[in-house]
């Protein structure tokens, strides 16, 4: 199991453009093969600054849909909207 976590900050403008965004693919990339869960977090002391945090079974169904067409049209028009580069991290739990 895979545990990705995706860091975005955005331009203030565009925060309500994102989470439109958002909104409108989370149940086609929570249904995406693979992926159990998905989440959008927000921080709490900065609000152009967003979180995914998502679950996939291996990390070929995680690769799978980064290759998707589902991904890349998300992605396109996100990555758009950002005033930092993303950062991401795939993790593992440890301790249960």
């Amino acid at each position: 199991m895979i545990k990705r976590i995706v860091k975005m900050s955005f331009k203030p403008e565009n925060c309500e453009a994102f989470k439109t965004i958002f909104e409108t693919n989370w149940k086609k990339i929570k249904g995406f093969e693979g992926c159990s869960h998905v989440e959008l977090l927000q921080d709490k002391n900065n609000p152009e600054i967003f979180f995914t945090y998502s679950i996939w079974e291996s990390e070929t169904s995680l690769n799978n849909y980064r290759n998707s067409d589902l991904f890349k049209n998300v992605w396109s028009a996100t990555k758009q909207l950002f005033n930092q580069k993303p950062e991401a991290w795939s993790v593992e739990q440890l301790l249960y």
